[in-house]
Order: C-alpha cells, then structure tokens, then sequence
C-alpha cells in the first residue's frame, strides 16, 4: 500500500461514524474487493489498519485503495445488506464455499405408485415428498437407494412403460404398468422404508435375514452372500451415528474454533436424535469469527437450498438475528445432551484445524510471496485475476479450448469456459487464435472483469498470436508463456516479446504456475473426452460450434442418421439449426 494509499484511508476513518453498518473495500480499479458488516463501524474499519496482519488479511489490505460504507438502523439490517451487496458483487475476498454441490437426499416420492431416488436442490417448504438427509456422502445415499430398491420392489421408471421391463423380471418391480398392485402392500414397503430412513434397521434387518434364510435352504449361496453383505452394509451405516440422544431431535448444528484467521467449522446434521452426518470446512477469515460464521451458515443454505426445521448454534452467535433472516428457530441450549453435543463439535473443530493450521498458513505466505515475485518479474504494481488457455485435438482434427481462471492463485472454477473450435481450424495456433479473439471480444463487448494476466501453456508462436489478438482489440493485458522443454516439462518463462525471464524452477511462483497449466491442460483434455465419449455420432455433432444437446437431438430426429444429414442441402439444415450454424454444419459434413 503507497504512502498516499495510506494517507487518504487515515483521513476517511476519522469521518466514520461508531454505528451500525456494511462496509465495502474497493481496489484500485474501484472494484468491491470485500463486504462486511459491523456494530460499530468506526471500530471494524480501523483494525484492518492497525497492527500487524498477516495471510488473507495481508493480502487484502495491500490491495485495497479505498472504502465506503453504508450506515444502517439495526444490525439485520446490516446483516441483510451485506449479504445482497455479496451476492451482487461476489467479492474476491468473501467466504467462497468449497464446490457449489449442494448435499444429496433420498426421496421417497408421494405418487400413486411411490418411488425413491436421490435429490439435489430441493426446498423443503416447496417439496411435498418426503426427504431423508441430507448424506454428504452421494455414494452413501446411492448405496442406501440400491438397496432398499432391491429389497422393496417400488416402482422404477419415470413414467410407467407400456408393459414390464427387466426390474419386474428380477423381482424389484411389482409390475406397475400392467399389474393390479394391493395398496396396502406399498402402504407396508412405504411404512417400512420411512422406519429404516429414520434410523430404525429392525425392520429391514428382519426381512433381509428371513431373504437370507430362505436363499440358504434353497441353496441359492450367491444370493445368501449378497445379503449377508446387505446386513454387513447396514451395520457399518449405523456404526457411524454414534450420537444417539434418545429423541426424536431434528436440527442442524453449528460449531467452530478460530486462531490466526483460520476459522474451523463443523456441522452435525441430527435426524431422528442420531447423527446422521456431518460437514466440516476451514476457511481463511478477515473480520470477527462469530461474523463470519453467520455468513457462512446463511451460504452454505443458499448453496444446499433446504433449511432445517432448527439450527443449533454456539451461545457467541447472534441467534435472533440469523433467525430473523433464515426465517427458522435458532437456538443455542446452555445445559443437557445438546450443549454437550455443542462441545464436542467445537473439539472436533478444533482437532481438524491443528491437524491443518500449519500448511494453511504455509500456502497462504507462499501464494503471497509467489504473487509478490511475479509482480516483479513482469513489473507489474498489480497481479490477481489470471486467465489460463489450452487447446486440446484428435489427431489434428476436432480441437476444443479451455480456460481456467485463477485468483490470487486460487482457481475460480465458476469462471472457467470451454470452446468448441471452427471445423476449418487444423492447427494449434488457429484455434488459439480463435479462442482469444472470441474470450476478449466478449470482455469487450460485455464489460466482463478484464485479467490482469494472461497465461499461454505454450511457447514464442502461442505467445505471439495472443499478443496479436489482444492489439487488434486494443486491449492492455500482460501476456506470460509457460515453455515445455524436450522432456514436455515446463522450464521457461517468456513475457508478450517472447524473450526468457529469469525464474527459479524450485521457486513459489514457478509451482503455482505449474498447477495452473496443470489445471487447464486437464479442463481441456477432460472436455474433449466428455464429447467423444458421449458416442460418436453425438460427439461428431458437439465438435461443431452452435450444436449443443437440443440442437443434436432436433438434427436427430429430423434426418435419422449422419449420412442422411451429410446429404442434405444448407437450406434444409437451416431450418432446424438456423443459416449460419447450418453452414458450419454442412461444411463439415463433408470433410468427414
């Protein structure tokens, strides 16, 4: 931070007020770097600039250039603008949850003839179904279906066929579509199902131990065994919820442990009064703990989509204010099972950050010196936002581009694109060419975030055509190639001249680069793979640029096959996919 940086932020916070309100550190670029929230605003702002800071914090403070701040008359309030403010400008510095997956869930769906499946995104006051979770194990969730499926023969099929398919055949089917089904015996399977989803396997057990007996006297040993490993399969799944709190409880509990901007987080998800699983997280905080893990729990909603019916909180967090925004109870008991439950997830948290305190804070100095050392190399006062590109071909032929997207050294993996390349494209540098021009004429022409580095995996050709695009559009954007040696190891560095900068193979910045070229050598090679994979006459069709998923199966049902579409005029492709894609379509036809 420049001494007049330093000068003007002095004079800003002797203006704050000591109230209530959201606070927003913008970069020099007026960009919203950060939001946050506070009691007293005057107090909040001035400890990022007092003392000494270290990590995260370090990181942000070096890059802010000013701030503004929006008084308000209460704390939800504060609270709720924060929030919008999060979403609206989804700060670089700002709680990022680890995936957007949101946790899966077994629905037991309430249909004529039920079925049961695993959900994601579901919304608990909107489901009428009912819900069991969530698991945040998927192949866990999977497994428990499969094995109720096979054990309840409930329906299978989306929409029931014209007559019975292989699961009638094999006994996990009644036979729906052609068979007059007793219901009171789904009432029984259904009844069945919810007691075991709710915790209690006797049931079950009973019914797989009378199968077992049965497949034993007959001498049907295969399926003996494949139940007795069923039994084995349950035992374990209950093993595991250990917590039993004698009640039917249904909550989901929050705890933490902080220490050197490190915050911890576990959460229990209790069903039925036993554990049913858990989620744990650390993430690199910059304000007040208890701050951070009310906008952590309000995201990680956000990301699951389904509320509890109550959470339950350490007694340091502000109950009625996440109450009053989640719109559920929150509580925090002070004595019994539940305080004690309370404990031990906080010693969990605890546990899990020791064991990984020490390369958290190792990586985030190294990503700090490695970003330092690159803003050196290329004489730059600023490096955060990298974008990376790589193509990926078929033997010459059928070439895709990926881009990945790195912040501060962190991959952005919402932002990473993919390209389906020109068909009249037949080499590396054409279809690099074609990926540039397109990726930054759309940040031209859209206002997007502009890098503040471009990342070519290649040499002094892939640097010099990027270089070429980038002045056509007349655009300032610094350029670094990653140079692979004979041995295909990358072991230079070239600016946008092509000429050799000094770097260090063993340094951080020179590993950092390395995973990044690893990463979008692997996002482009992966998507090329997904397309051929996807059979070859859909992944011929999704190598033309314009033809996606709906477009292929209108072609599809239009023509019948590919010779049929290679015989056809321009103007009868058009009329499914439109003039100019049809002339894509068409010219590529031909060369197949």
């Amino acid at each position: 931070m420049s001494e007049e940086t330093k000068q003007h932020i002095k004079e800003k916070l002797l203006l704050v007020p000591n109230k209530p309100g959201s606070y927003q550190m913008k970069n020099k670029d007026g960009i919203i770097i950060y939001v946050g929230k506070a009691k007293n605003l005057k107090n909040r702002l001035k400890s990022y600039f007092t003392g000494t800071v270290t990590g995260k914090t370090a990181m942000l403070v070096n890059d802010i250039a000013t701030f503004e701040y929006i008084v308000t008359s209460s704390e939800l309030e504060s609270l709720i603008l924060e929030i919008t403010l999060i979403k609206k400008y989804n700060p670089k510095y700002n709680i990022l949850l680890k995936d957007d997956k949101s946790y899966p869930y077994i629905e037991l769906t309430n249909e004529n003839y039920p079925r049961l499946r695993v959900v994601r995104n579901v919304n608990r006051k909107k489901h009428k179904s009912r819900l069991f979770g969530p698991y945040p194990n998927v192949t866990s969730a999977r497994k428990t279906v499969e094995m109720l499926g096979r054990m309840y023969p409930l329906r299978k099929c989306d929409r029931l066929k014209k007559d019975v398919c292989l699961y009638y055949h094999l006994g996990e089917c009644l036979g729906y579509c052609k068979k007059e089904v007793n219901k009171d015996e789904i009432n029984t399977m259904v009844d069945e199902i919810t007691t075991f989803l709710k915790g209690d396997s006797s049931l079950l057990t009973k019914r797989i131990k009378d199968d077992m007996e049965k497949a034993s006297k007959t001498m049907n040993y295969e399926k003996a065994l494949e139940l007795k490993n069923m039994l084995q399969d349950i035992e374990i799944t209950l093993r595991h919820q250990k917590i039993d709190l004698n009640h039917n409880y249904n909550f989901d509990l929050f705890a933490y442990y902080n220490d050197k901007n490190f915050l911890s987080v576990q959460c229990f998800f209790i069903r039925e009064g036993l554990l049913f699983g858990r989620h744990s997280d650390i993430i690199a905080t910059l304000g007040n703990p208890e701050d951070e893990l009310i906008e952590y729990i309000i995201k990680f909603y956000e990301k699951n989509s389904m509320l509890p019916k109550e959470i339950v909180v350490p007694s340091t967090l502000e109950q009625d204010l996440l109450a009053e925004y989640l719109g559920v109870k929150v509580s925090s008991p002070s004595r019994g099972d539940i305080k004690k439950l309370i404990s031990m997830a906080q010693d969990n948290a605890k546990v899990a950050l020791e064991e990984k305190e020490d390369l958290l804070k190792q990586n985030d100095e190294a990503r700090l010196q490695a970003l330092n050392e690159l803003k050196e190399l290329l004489h730059l006062e600023k490096v955060s936002r990298m974008e990376a590109f790589d193509n990926s071909h078929l033997f010459g032929t059928f070439y895709v581009g990926g881009m990945v997207v790195f912040e501060d050294f962190l991959p952005l993996k919402n932002e990473y694109r993919k390209y389906k390349i020109s068909v009249d494209v037949k080499d590396d540098l054409g279809a690099m060419r074609e990926v540039i021009y397109r990726r930054y004429f759309k940040v031209l022409m859209e206002n997007l975030v502009k890098p503040d580095l471009i990342i070519m995996d290649g040499g002094e050709n892939q640097v010099a055509v990027c270089k070429e695009i980038i002045d056509s559009l007349h655009l300032n954007i610094p350029i670094l190639g990653l140079k692979k040696d004979e041995h295909h190891r990358t072991n230079i560095l070239l600016n946008e001249k092509g000429e050799v900068l000094p770097c260090d193979p063993k340094s951080n910045l020179f590993i950092f680069l390395s995973k990044i070229q690893e990463e979008v050598h692997r996002y482009a090679i992966t998507y090329h793979r997904t397309l051929r994979q996807k059979g070859s006459l859909a992944s011929l069709l999704d190598m033309v640029p314009g033809i996606g998923e709906v477009r292929r199966k209108d072609l599809l049902r239009k023509f019948g096959s590919l010779k049929k579409m290679r015989e056809a005029s321009i103007d009868e492709l058009a009329v499914v996919v439109g003039k100019e894609v049809a002339e894509s379509l068409h010219k590529y036809l031909q060369e197949l």
